[in-house]
């Protein structure tokens, strides 16, 4: 239970007293809902429950808030209250409370700042980037694949059962346009005089994959039929664009559960019945499904929707929509509670119809669609349109390769999703405290070395060597039953009360689905150890002084290590 939750059973039980011994008339009495002050010197936590009290106590919110101050029940956790303002009732910590987190990092190491949510709201689906397989990703979508990866890690340490799914587009038109491409390229390469495509795809990579295929097949392809060679190519395009892709996620950390492909919303089972018919049977089932002008439509304006959608042209021919409207019910089939999608801004005109059809199967707000913003890129300040290299967009896995993966992922979420971020490459590869994820990688770095310092001599060269872990190394420095009471440094406390925020903070990132607040975090956290670090030395103080710094020490590396973690960052023992 976080530390605020037991405050507010402390306050909650002293309003029971006070309506039980009748110096508080009240049928029903609000629940304490403590909240941080704005000015910390006010301390810890502030109630106002004696201002929400006060119409029907009939009494004034002071009065009430000195009621309530008089029948807190006996605690090891309040230090001092004060009444200020109109009615506000202050609180701060005594430091044992504070020393407990100290010692439950310590205890829970990973685990720290753990949830748990109820069951039926814990199971989610939750996609992101789905980027088209035909062409490389750009640096749009690497900002999807941090947040998706990221947004998943949060949630599972909060207590959802998070499955992470990638959606392959890998149907429809522009996969025929793939492969025509690609033919033509090949063709041109081997001397045909012919133009490209009307709408073809231009990339350099294009001629990259036309040239792998000559180099393997030479002129096999030449003079196979058209259409032939169109499959042949489509297929081959894009199994290299998907491997692409797998392979760039895969060195970006992410860790997708299902890679789902479109195609097979179409292929019927061993019942004769596919995702696609059996999502319209489901809708036409409740009356959203009608014919008109030989067209199949759903109903989407019963559900606020500004025109019904087309899912089957007059041709038969199925619509995009047909495909997410076959998708999400699939979905559904598969039992998740709630699905999460991470879209960009652009599609968001496309979000009413897609919760519509979640309310024709009778799953209202099943549906969760995040948005996000663009990256822009720049250099020392200038805009970055186009790769050094090829002379095209920068690409996601070039990005990746001139900046690395932490100060990647870190800056592509250093603000919430619904904020353009404007990403200056040289900026993300300075090594000085300028740079944000070097800032805190560093506080974390020099927190190993002050263990190894206090280590014995043969245990810090282990650790150094990478043959000991800092949990293993940290667990001979310092046992778990230290005594903690020498932490009482305003220093001290500080740190430890920023330790503090860390399980509610999650549980809040995860609610609102922002993996970002875990970087204004790790900063926040970082800072404040580097402010411990200056006014409280570590080594070489009295030894229960130092027993119980190194300690504090210990729990801060487990905490920004955890918060790095979920955002999906390294945390290095040196630097």
């Amino acid at each position: 239970m976080q530390i605020r939750e037991q405050l507010e059973q402390v306050i909650d039980a002293a309003v029971a007293a006070a309506v039980e011994d009748g110096s508080l008339a009240l049928d029903q009495a609000p629940e304490a809902a403590l909240e941080r002050p704005r000015d910390e010197s006010n301390g810890d936590w502030a109630s106002t429950v004696a201002l929400r009290l006060a119409k029907e106590a009939k009494k004034s919110p002071r009065d009430i808030a000195q009621i309530i101050v008089d029948h807190l029940p006996e605690n090891d956790m309040i230090l001092s209250v004060e009444i200020a303002g109109p009615g506000f009732i202050n609180i701060r910590l005594t430091p044992t409370v504070l020393q407990g987190i100290v010692r439950e990092a310590r205890e829970v190491k990973e685990g720290f700042g753990k949830g748990e949510i109820p069951e039926g709201q814990r199971y989610v689906n939750l996609e992101y980037v789905s980027a088209n397989p035909t062409g490389p990703m750009h640096v749009g979508h690497g900002r999807w694949a941090a947040l998706g990866d990221s947004m998943a890690r949060v949630m599972r340490h909060a207590g959802y059962d998070v499955y992470e799914e990638f959606y392959i587009n890998d149907a429809g038109t522009q996969m025929d346009l793939f492969g025509k491409s690609v033919a033509c390229r090949y063709l041109q390469a081997l001397g045909a005089d012919i133009p490209m495509i009307e709408n073809g795809y231009g990339g350099g990579y294009i001629k990259d994959i036309a040239q792998g295929i000559i180099d393997r097949d030479g002129d096999k392809w030449v003079n196979v039929d058209e259409q032939e060679r169109m499959e042949a190519f489509r297929e081959i395009s894009y199994n290299e664009m998907l491997d692409l892709m797998r392979d760039t996620l895969a060195g970006f950390g992410n860790s997708f559960d299902c890679w789902f492909s479109e195609r097979s919303l179409y292929v019927e089972g061993e019942d004769g019945t596919s995702p696609v018919s059996r999502s319209i049977k489901a809708m036409d089932e409740k009356g959203y499904v009608y014919v008109k002008d030989g067209a199949t439509w759903f109903k989407s304006t019963a559900f606020g929707d500004e025109k019904d959608r087309v899912m089957i042209k007059e041709n038969g021919e199925f619509t995009y929509f047909m495909s997410d409207v076959a998708y999400h019910y699939d979905k559904l089939e598969r039992g998740f509670d709630h699905l999460i999608n991470i879209w960009g801004a652009d599609h968001h005109g496309y979000i009413k119809r897609c919760t519509s059809m979640l309310e024709a199967w009778g799953r209202p707000g099943a549906l969760e669609v995040v948005l996000g913003q663009l990256v822009n890129l720049y250099r020392d300040g200038e805009a970055v349109r186009m790769s050094k290299r090829t002379g095209e967009m920068v690409t996601f896995s070039e990005l990746i390769e001139e900046v690395g993966v932490d100060a990647t992922r870190y800056l592509m979420l250093s603000r919430s999703s619904d904020q353009p971020i404007d990403f200056d490459i040289e900026a993300a590869k300075k090594k000085d405290a300028s740079n944000p994820v070097y800032y805190v990688q560093y506080a974390h770095a020099r927190i190993c070395s002050i263990l190894r310092k206090a280590a014995d001599p043969a245990d810090a060269a282990a650790a150094e060597a990478g043959e000991l872990s800092m949990d293993e190394l940290a667990a001979k420095v310092v046992p778990v039953s230290v005594d903690l009471s020498p932490l009482t440094h305003e220093s001290e406390l500080t740190l430890m009360r920023k330790m503090a925020d860390f399980s509610e903070l999650v549980a809040l990132a995860a609610r609102d689905r922002a993996p970002f607040r875990l970087t204004h975090y790790s900063q926040d956290l970082a800072a404040a150890f580097h402010q411990f670090y200056t006014n409280c030395h570590v080594i070489g103080e009295a030894p229960e002084v130092q027993a119980a710094r190194l300690a504090l020490v210990d729990a801060t590396r487990i905490a920004l290590a955890t918060a790095l973690g979920l955002i999906g960052v390294s945390a290095p023992a040196k630097m």
